[in-house]
């Protein structure tokens, strides 16, 4: 069950954990209102939890790329 577990955590793009750590609130329970939200609302949830996953990418890549390191000379 831990397999699976740090398998979808590992794929699941990292969101629930990221507003956990910045909450300071344990991503399990943001996981669970998350669900429960997702079932209360028909989905709608996921369209937001897509889009906080896009942005957390693209501040990854504009981070990378704002500091050219040497080896990208």
């Amino acid at each position: 069950m831990n397999k699976l577990r740090y398998f979808v955590e590992q794929q699941a793009f990292g969101v629930c954990t990221r507003i956990g750590e910045k909450m300071n609130i344990s991503a399990s329970s943001i996981r669970l209102y998350f669900i429960y939200t997702s079932f209360l609302t028909f989905g709608s949830p996921v369209i937001v939890y897509f889009i906080l996953a896009f942005w957390m990418e693209l501040k990854k890549h504009v981070r990378r790329n704002a500091h050219p390191t040497i080896w990208d000379l």
